[in-house]
């Protein structure tokens, strides 16, 4: 073969394989797209632990009422009989138990309390959840466009192992080419079966979070939006938190519900009444109706009433301890996902807007060179490989910067913001009900 037909048909190898090699489709599915939203609507209503904790929440927002009800009143009947007179007497009693004034209100701020703060986990559980669908889908997006990349990287290194054998069989390339085009395919073909085995268990991972069997085929779309909302100070997010945090509220309610207790642990110094009526019904003798009263003695206050203020008293600093770790928390979880946001974005602009155009204009240049040979054939498979890498780590920024962006409005507790700014394509193509107790009482600050 003359060699100037050969470096005319090399050329339009090469070109046709950088230039329209195909894109990998995923694998046939009856299965419909399944979309970010569409995983966080199901998850939300199909979750399991989820559902539990909403359960417990609408069990405890029954207990504000009970917990402030009077005490069941007694009722009883004695009956006597004095054979040596032939007589027979019937006593009714009715009483009610009357706690101190005050108990009873306390109790139901307790529950209240209770109720409210158990209210405020689930919304934290929600938080928790959507966070987890995000990144989940957010990963398994990465895998799919990691083997897309992959896909096509293996179809022209092919094209460049046929053409480096092509050239080394008419005398005009070199033995080493060949090897070293089949090495990097043999390392492609490596990374595409660790790429699947990372998006199997991704795929189970989101699979669980929906409760669906952990085996269903899950198939996302090809594209998706790149919009990102600006991201405000850290200081800024900081107080948004302080308000908006489901798990600060929760802390704060705990608060409360221990000083409800020490309040009550206090009034406990103080008698409960009894307060009751007895009606005596007697043959052959006036009818008679007593009133009767009784109280509690504290007679042991202090080794009961005494120790329960001290148990209260401990449980409130307890209480006042963990909202401030609660608040040291989420001020760690907005810190570390802030900066992971700005990492991953400043990462997957640099690589849209300077790194890929600079690489495209490398491999081009590059083909150009090895057409009249001046390009060494493994600069060139070095440089078509270190694109496609490049592309491949933009996907994985892009994703770790939406997982970033959910887990720091998970640490908020609210999303960050409406306004939008645009990552790029590289390719250039085309709330669930919050639980509330019945008897809130109001939200503290």
């Amino acid at each position: 073969m003359p060699v100037s037909r050969l470096a005319s048909l090399t050329g339009t190898l090469l070109i046709a394989a950088w230039a329209a090699a195909p894109a990998a489709e995923p694998p046939a599915s009856q299965v419909s797209e399944l979309l970010l939203d569409a995983a966080v609507e199901q998850a939300l209503a199909e979750n399991p632990e989820l559902a539990q904790m909403r359960s417990r929440a609408r069990a405890a927002a029954e207990m504000p009422s009970q917990a402030g009800a009077l005490p069941d009143p007694r009722i009883g009947l004695d009956v006597m009989e004095d054979r040596a007179v032939d007589m027979r007497e019937y006593r009714y009693r009715i009483a009610q138990e009357f706690p101190f004034p005050g108990k009873r209100g306390l109790n139901r701020e307790v529950a209240a309390h209770d109720a409210l703060a158990m209210a405020d986990e689930v919304e934290e559980m929600r938080l928790t959840l959507v966070r987890d669908v995000k990144s989940a889908w957010w990963g398994l997006y990465y895998l799919d466009r990691a083997l897309e990349t992959v896909a096509r990287n293996q179809a022209l290194l092919r094209q460049f192992v046929t053409i480096a054998q092509t050239k080394y069989t008419v005398g005009t390339g070199l033995q080493q080419d060949v090897l070293l085009a089949q090495l990097e395919l043999s390392k492609l073909l490596d990374m595409e079966l660790m790429l699947q085995g990372e998006r199997r268990d991704r795929e189970a991972e989101l699979n669980m979070l929906l409760n669906r069997p952990t085996d269903e085929s899950v198939r996302l779309p090809l594209s998706v939006s790149e919009e990102l909302p600006p991201v405000p100070g850290e200081e800024r997010l900081l107080a948004r938190a302080e308000t908006a945090r489901p798990l600060l509220q929760a802390a704060r309610r705990q608060v409360d519900a221990a000083q409800s207790r020490l309040a009550l642990a206090r009034r406990d110094y103080y008698p409960d009444f009894m307060l009751g009526l007895r009606y005596d019904d007697r043959e052959m003798i006036r009818e008679q109706i007593m009133l009767e009263f009784s109280m509690t003695v504290p007679l042991y206050a202090a080794s009961k009433q005494s120790r329960m203020v001290e148990q209260r008293s401990q449980e409130l600093g307890g209480r006042t301890d963990a909202l401030q770790a609660s608040r040291q928390r989420a001020r760690r979880e907005i810190s570390q996902a802030l900066a992971n946001l700005r990492r991953s974005r400043g990462q997957a602009l640099l690589l849209k807007t300077g790194i890929l155009p600079q690489a495209r204009q490398t491999v081009q240049s590059m083909l150009a060179g090895y057409q009249v040979n001046k390009v060494d054939f493994l600069n060139l498979v070095n440089a078509q490989v270190s694109l496609y890498d490049y592309e491949t780590r933009y996907w994985k920024n892009l994703s770790e910067t939406n997982q970033a962006l959910a887990a720091l409005e998970a640490a908020v507790g609210q999303p960050i913001g409406n306004d939008t700014l645009a990552l790029p394509d590289p390719r250039a193509r085309a709330e669930d009900a919050r639980v509330e107790p019945a008897h809130e009482r109001g939200e503290r600050p």
